[in-house]
């Protein structure tokens, strides 16, 4: 085992390597081989290059990390501890187990200084290059000649695994196209998978992959030597008009007598004697479990120090900022705070005609635009069909990181990880748009902003058959199920342009995962809301949007363009003696946060006859609908056909609905 590294280098990299090794055998579970093969880089960066405070892990102007190829994560941990991060020696100690810090994989607002939860591949690599957009569309606003308030790198480590799977082309592409600077990936080329080696399914030329994107490229021929990984890494920072990968060789389980450069050195502990052996084979001369020597814990104490100093000069230059330009040191501090004022509240529209609740959607969104300058985001391709471009605003693109409308392009994927990213960069209010059926494409990503909690906005149009005559296959009729499974996701789905203002006025306020409001793409009806219950109500979720009776006969319940026929069928209802309470039910999510005597002013448990109408699949209405209820829904995929054709072939009428509550009443 020859290294060109100094001494204490060296015995750092390997108090790194030591640490999560004996994690994961503690664990008797995890990943060795990633920690084993990539402690330099983790070293480099943590030591070296990176512009971090432990002492504030939230500073603005740090460098992120981000390790991507999430499930080396005691590589991350093993780091973070030794830099002062207070991660204590018992959570490492604790890998994977129940209440720890050090879950199997990294996780956003669990672990201090996590930035980002990774774990599915490719998540990670695209999350960064969302946040390298809100930093350099940031960075536009605020900076001034003398000011870089905003000025860092983001940093990563990303895997086989990562480049494989479609994300990563979706996102790298993306940054090439942007010319998106200071985002520094290294690549863990270590030719090996779970299966076996790489050569089983993947001959890429990354090289040339990635060349192609627009990034630079740069090799390591030895993640070992220190200084030929630092060199590759300044060269990487000198030219950094561009995102840059470094391909670095690397040898899974490094040091490891008998897995080096195996498949199994990747998802299963080395094994006791294993452990002893490459400890041995390191020239670890220390027997204890979990050793930290005193000169390598003083070799990092300076990290704190040096943070502390790097904050204290920006913050000295942010007072500086302050006194020169006090509007614009307001909204930055605002922003980054998550105060959005209430200005754009007084300029919500209020609607009166007919229209589809896409099109409402867009109005409402170009109204309150210019009162939330960090309001940005847009569609996969698809802006004019989803109604999200802001008019009076540039496109965010190489040549002008200032513009507010994202083409993400045909990449559903990725856009759903950059919404992620820019989130977690702070600052920015981000939103993402296509349609429906295409949610299905970036639902890894929905679901991890829906884990870490982020304040992402999806708008999903082209909701139902309602769309027509593109067919089945565009015609979402699981999605709403399925998308109201993900714990921690609120759904809205208006029923007219009012209350699509107001699902854009919760969306603006929710913090606490991501809103997802669900338009139609045929025009509905607007309610006379004089005669009606305000559409303001949809901030409790569920609403009598009509009543007939404080003790009716049967309660119509629907959401979106299929409210207006449950309005209808109610008054035909009334006409025969039938006394009908009409509950627009917008989103589950919002109605579950109500107390239980509102949930029982609108659904009084006494009133079993209950008949839900959505143009989707049945699942989750049971529990509104109650055992005597029933649900006109879809049953089949849709059909290529005019709108109101397949509404009428679907049963969607008004006349069914008539006929299936008094079917229920009959019962």
């Amino acid at each position: 085992m020859t290294e060109s590294n100094t001494s204490i280098e060296q015995l750092a990299i390997n108090t790194i390597r030591t640490l999560s090794i004996d994690a994961v055998q503690k664990a008797n579970s995890g990943h060795p081989g990633m920690p084993l093969g990539c402690a330099p880089i983790a070293y480099l960066l943590y030591y070296k290059l990176m512009k971090h405070n432990p002492s504030n892990p939230e500073w603005i102007n740090r460098d992120r990390f981000i390790l991507s190829a999430g499930h080396g994560s005691m590589l991350l941990y093993s780091i973070l501890h030794l830099s002062g991060y207070g991660l204590s020696l018992d959570d490492i100690k604790n890998f994977r187990q129940w209440g720890s810090k050090t879950p199997g994989h990294p996780e956003y607002g669990h672990t201090v200084g996590v930035e980002t939860t990774t774990g599915p591949l490719g998540q990670g690599f695209a999350t960064a290059i969302g946040m390298a957009v809100a930093r350099d569309f940031l960075a536009s606003m605020f900076n001034k000649n003398g000011f870089n308030l905003i000025d860092h790198y983001i940093y990563g480590i990303c895997s086989d695994g990562d480049l494989m799977e479609g994300i990563s082309h979706e996102a790298a592409s993306f940054a090439g196209h942007h010319k998106l600077g200071k985002i520094i990936f290294f690549y863990d080329d270590n030719r090996i998978t779970i299966e076996g080696k790489t050569d089983l399914t993947y001959s890429d030329d990354v090289q040339k992959r990635f060349e192609a994107y627009g990034w630079n490229v740069y090799r390591v021929n030895n993640v070992n030597n220190l200084a030929e990984l630092e060199n590759a890494a300044n060269l990487a920072r000198q030219n950094s008009d561009k995102p840059c990968l470094i391909i670095t060789r690397t040898h899974i389980g490094y040091g490891s007598p008998n897995k080096q450069d195996s498949a199994s050195a990747h998802g299963a502990p080395l094994g006791v004697e294993e452990v002893k052996l490459t400890k041995k084979n390191l020239g670890w001369n220390y027997e204890e479990e979990f050793f930290i020597p005193e000169e390598v814990k003083k070799h990092f104490a300076g990290i704190k120090e040096c943070g502390n100093e790097a904050e204290e000069i920006w913050k000295k230059q942010f007072d500086n900022f302050k006194k020169k330009f006090p509007s614009e040191a307001e909204l930055f501090e605002k922003i980054f705070d998550g105060d959005l004022g209430d200005e754009w509240e007084k300029h919500l529209p209020t609607f009166s005609e007919a229209m589809a609740t896409r099109a409402a959607s867009g109005k409402v969104l170009n109204a309150i635009a210019p009162y939330l300058p960090t309001l940005i985001g847009g569609s996969a391709d698809l802006a004019e069909s989803n109604n999200t471009h802001l008019k009076d605003y540039k496109s965010f693109s190489a040549d002008n990181k200032n513009g507010r409308n994202i083409h993400f392009g045909v990449r559903e994927h990725a856009m759903g990880a950059m919404l992620n990213g820019m989130a977690l960069y702070g600052g920015v209010i981000p939103y993402g748009a296509t349609f429906l059926i295409f949610s299905d494409y970036l639902r890894p990503a929905l679901r991890l902003s829906a884990l870490m909690k982020l304040r992402t906005i999806f708008v999903f149009t082209h909701d139902s058959i309602g769309l027509g005559e593109d067919g089945p296959t565009h015609q979402p009729i699981e999605q709403l199920a399925s998308l109201r499974a993900i714990p921690n996701v609120v759904v809205i789905r208006p029923a007219d342009a009012n209350e699509t203002t107001e699902a854009w006025r919760f969306a603006m306020k929710h913090k606490d995962g991501p809103v997802l409001i669900v338009l139609t793409r045929q025009k509905v009806e607007c309610f006379d809301r004089s005669k009606l219950t305000s559409a303001s109500e949809l901030s409790k979720g569920a609403y009598i949007l009509k009543d007939s009776s404080a003790n009716p006969d049967v309660i119509l319940i629907a959401s979106g363009s299929e409210t207006g026929l449950i309005l209808k069928a109610s008054e035909k209802l009334e006409a025969e003696g039938i006394k009908a309470r009409v509950v627009s039910f917008p989103s589950w999510e919002i109605f579950e946060m109500q107390s239980d005597d509102y949930k029982r002013k609108v659904f009084p448990p006494e009133m079993k006859a209950r008949l839900a109408v959505e143009a989707g699949v049945k699942q989750g209405w049971e529990k509104y609908v109650g055992e005597k209820g029933d649900v006109i829904c879809m049953k089949t995929f849709g059909a290529s056909a005019p709108d109101k054709v397949l509404f009428e072939k679907f049963g969607f009428t008004v006349e069914n609905i008539v006929n299936k509550a008094k079917e229920i009443l009959s019962k």
